[in-house]
């Protein structure tokens, strides 16, 4: 009897080992996947149209489809990102910090074979790097950067037919060519190559294309070509005919909608940017954020309307939870009270801009280093500036008609003037006269802290460009270079420097 035991014992054993191994062989013959299906072609639109929770809910609906793809897992790569990129909110960031290293470890065990397999781990770095930044993990953004530079580039040559590649891979070379000369060590220590005029060929072979991918992506595709065009190539033009022509939802697609947006109010179109602010879908599901108080405070305060500007300044810096354009936006919040002729509330914007937020960004920087001189502007010079930057070229010059440097007492004041009559003028296509007030800049200011000199030269290159006088143009951008410590260097620099490519037709 014992024997028998034995017996059904081992066969027992038996029979389990064996079926052990057959779940195994099924594990092992469920083969992963990189399906971009009907179902995560949705969920990329809502993501990319900042509606997330529609977007996620087509996540966990496509991984019910098909639990093996790991298109899902790439595509909630974007849904954090652009929550953490758009709102900061530290909490939010130390909850998905490690989902981006998870989503990665995930998309490293997919088939190789696939075009998606290194394109959707560079992808998710870049994500990841941009969001580092965000919150000041300058080197592991850095290295991380330089991965996914480094995955793209190796995929574009595995893959050259695999058109996804030159959606990320041509900004990247964009970015790459216009590193300032002082950051060149950092490009080479990385083995980072790239040139705007090779990056932009590839965003326009994207655009020119019949591929299923161009149609699929296109949100992406058309939110890269436009900034590029606009910041690398200065063709803003371009830009706004491009929104038109290609018909971009402003209205119900909000990164479309903050594109448009932003871009208007970099390019002075005050009034358009306020209407599609105002004019975008506001029913529930988009993504919640403060950012848009902060581009309608820029909006009215460029039109001088100091009440609504104060309204949506002080609900930015209430509701936004992170640190970038914190100092610039509580030091318009102190322009605009000081405007209004409140001084206490402006001193108290001032001290915040000296305490919160952080100076990593350009406009920041400048906030910080004009509110820690304890010194206002003069009210005319600071209206004749807002109302510039918000595209009232008229109106700005009748501010400044009829006076002369010697109307102003400080240094500062008085390069400011000549600067800013330059600006005007160039605007108002008085070219002659904006070159004669940009070289006074230059001259006088070549070797101050203002940012004056610097954007007077970029700006002089800017219109010699424009009239074919090109050895005329890289001198001027060159001038731009060679000026060190003063506010927005870093961004003036890398326009001079995408400058002087494009002269070169680099």
């Amino acid at each position: 009897m014992p024997s028998f035991f034995i017996f059904i014992a081992m066969r027992t054993k038996l029979a389990f080992i064996c079926c052990f191994c057959l779940l195994l062989m099924v594990s092992a013959s469920a083969q992963l996947v990189y399906d971009f299906d009907p179902t995560c072609q949705k969920a990329y639109n809502e993501i990319t149209s900042l509606r997330l929770a529609s977007g996620k809910h087509l996540l966990q609906q496509a991984r019910a489809e098909n639990p093996d793809n790991l298109i899902p897992d790439f595509l909630e790569s974007y849904a954090h990102f652009f929550e953490l990129f758009f709102n900061e909110d530290p909490e939010t960031y130390q909850s998905l910090k490690s989902d981006f290293t998870s989503i990665l470890n995930k998309l490293e065990k997919g088939p190789s074979s696939s075009p998606f397999h290194q394109y959707s781990q560079a992808v998710v770095l870049l994500h990841k790097a941009i969001v580092e930044i965000k919150f000041g993990e300058k080197f592991s953004a850095a290295w991380n950067f330089k991965k996914a530079f480094s995955l793209i580039k190796g995929n574009e040559k595995k893959f050259p037919d695999f058109l996804p590649n030159k959606i990320v891979y041509g900004p990247m070379q964009a970015a790459v060519g216009t590193i300032p000369p002082n950051y060149k060590w950092l490009a080479g220590i990385f083995g980072l190559s790239g040139s705007i005029k090779d990056g932009m060929k590839q965003m326009r072979t994207v655009l020119g294309s019949s591929d299923p991918y161009a149609k699929i992506f296109f949100n992406e595709i058309a939110f890269y070509y436009c900034y590029l065009c606009f910041y690398f190539e200065n063709n803003p033009d371009e830009v706004f005919r491009f929104i038109q022509s290609k018909k971009l939802d402003v209205v119900n697609n909000h990164l479309f909608t903050y594109l448009a947006a932003n871009l208007s109010i970099n390019n002075k179109k005050t009034e358009a940017a306020r209407t599609i602010i105002l004019d975008r879908n506001n029913s529930p599901g988009y993504l919640q954020t403060p950012v848009w108080d902060l581009e309608l405070g820029y909006a009215y305060l460029h039109s001088l309307n100091l009440d609504k500007a104060i309204e949506h300044f002080s609900r930015f810096v209430k509701d936004f939870k992170g640190k970038f354009y914190v100092k610039e936006a509580w030091q318009k919040l102190g322009f605009a009270y000081y405007l209004k002729g409140n001084q206490k509330a402006a001193e108290s914007c001032r001290t915040n801009v000296l305490r919160k937020g952080n100076a990593y960004s350009d406009a920041d920087k400048r906030a910080y280093n004009e509110s820690k001189t304890g010194e206002w502007p003069n009210p005319d010079l600071l209206k004749a500036r807002l109302l510039y930057d918000g595209g009232y070229f008229t109106e700005a010059l009748k501010l400044l008609s009829g006076k002369s440097q010697a109307n102003y007492q400080r240094a500062s004041d008085q390069l400011e003037f000549v600067y800013r009559v330059g600006r005007v003028y160039d605007d108002l296509n008085r070219e002659d006269e904006a070159l004669k007030f940009y070289n006074i800049t230059i001259q006088q200011g070549k070797n101050r802290r203002e940012y004056f000199a610097s954007r007077a030269a970029w700006q002089a290159g800017l219109i010699m460009e424009k009239r074919g006088n090109l050895k005329e143009a890289i001198a001027y951008y060159q001038a731009c270079l060679a000026m060190d410590d003063h506010d927005f260097k870093d961004s003036i620099d890398q326009r001079a420097k995408a400058g002087i490519s494009r002269c070169k037709g680099q």
